[in-house]
């Protein structure tokens, strides 16, 4: 029985480690293969977490490219050669740029068209070299019948002098790539003979030329216009003047006061109201309280209806009660109205002769400039008819110099 007891003691030493081995064993086992499992689940929610952040971020590349939006060092390059690649789909935050758009072309609506143009430096001096130029704008129904003739006058110019600005609703000027007036045809809207709707294209006109800060004078011209002194002449009458030339007076009759509308008071009263000539001439200042103006635009748009022509009215009136001793009180534009009805002569090919350009150029009128007396007092004239192009080229040389 001792045996046996001893037995069983010997027994129960050498079974008990096998037991705890094994069970050691299992739990080892346990712990791998969560192990495994924790890994391998691990794994797929990575992979998955993963595919889905590429997806996200191909999407926010594709909507806006935080980098070429504002770390596009070539868009505050000042090589124009550098940056010119950057700046096909729209203006490049360069001062190149900035001070003159290379397109006229853009999608701005007129309201933020006019709050950029009205934009002016408090800061004097300008920190590139700027020449002033003389805005050539012209505000057509259409085709330019006389372009032949404006060719000439700007043909070898310096282009740094003078720009040009058309509009023309519902046509495209086509012509040729060497043209001084490729590619200068504006954003335009319809127009209504003796609306408000011409205010409008004449701001319009006034806004775009503004966008050019060496832009210094802005003349306003139709399709039936013509220059009747060439270009140096006219780019020093105007730059060297100290005032613009804008067609204000008072017109007692019923095609001036008659057109008064009182609702306008108490903001413009009748001792207020002035009449002029559309075709006006206007130095940089001036230009810009046009176009930022929307006070007494808003009333004009309101209550000069119907047959008040507000392109008649507007800036005539504008300008007399704020700006008038930045103005002349004259246009440069002569225009004839002897025949007394709602439209002036028209010049056609029987009309042009040498005498007959001497007459525009110096009939005898004197008016003042800069303080003086002169016998220069129209830079330009209309209406012409397209059957007066080809005598005016055959004697604008001789006449008119150019």
């Amino acid at each position: 029985m001792a045996r046996s007891k001893e037995k069983e003691d010997a027994d129960g030493r050498f079974s008990a480690p096998v037991s705890i081995s094994m069970a050691d064993s299992s739990i080892s086992m346990l712990k791998l293969i969560s192990i495994l499992i924790v890994f391998v689940v691990g794994m797929v929610i990575g992979l998955v977490s993963s595919s889905n952040i590429n997806k996200y971020f191909t999407f926010q590349g594709d909507q806006f490219d935080f980098k070429s939006h504002y770390f596009d060092t070539e868009q505050f390059s000042h090589d124009a050669e550098k940056k010119g690649a950057n700046c096909e789909k729209g203006d490049c935050l360069s001062m190149e740029s900035f001070i003159r758009p290379k397109s006229l072309t853009h999608r701005m609506t007129d309201d933020e068209l006019f709050w950029r143009a009205s934009l002016v430096p408090e800061k004097e001096d300008f920190p590139f070299k700027r020449v002033p130029r003389v805005a050539f704008m012209f505000l057509t129904r259409g085709p330019l019948p006389l372009l032949p003739l404006w060719e000439r006058f700007f043909s070898g110019q310096d282009k740094e002098k003078y720009s040009i600005y058309v509009h023309a609703p519902g046509f495209e000027l086509n012509v040729a790539d060497s043209s001084v007036f490729h590619r200068r045809q504006i954003p335009s809207q319809n127009v209504q003979w003796g609306s408000v709707s011409l205010v409008d294209a004449e701001k319009r006109l006034l806004a775009n030329a503004l966008l050019d800060f060496s832009n210094e004078r802005f003349v306003l011209l139709s399709e039936r216009c013509i220059p009747i002194y060439n270009f140096a002449t006219v780019y020093k009458y105007l730059t060297e003047s100290l005032h613009s030339f804008i067609d204000s007076y008072d017109d007692p009759s019923r095609y001036g006061r008659g057109r008064y509308n009182r609702r306008m008071q108490p903001d413009i009263r009748l001792a207020e109201w002035r009449k002029g000539s559309q075709w006006f001439e206007a130095h940089r200042t001036l230009a810009v309280k046009i176009v930022a103006d929307f006070k007494y635009y808003s009333i004009f748009r309101k209550y000069c209806r119907p047959s008040c022509y507000p392109d008649e009215h507007y800036i005539p009136t504008y300008v007399r009660k704020f700006y008038g001793a930045l103005n002349s009180n004259r246009s440069l534009t002569y225009v004839d109205w002897s025949m007394m009805g709602p439209h002036p002569a028209t010049f056609t090919a029987v009309n042009i002769t040498t005498q007959f350009l001497q007459l525009l150029r110096n009939n005898g009128t004197m008016c003042s400039y800069n303080s003086e007396t002169t016998n220069i007092c129209y830079l330009f004239a209309r209406k012409f008819d397209e059957s007066a192009l080809e005598p005016l080229l055959s004697i604008s040389s001789q006449v008119m110099g150019f």
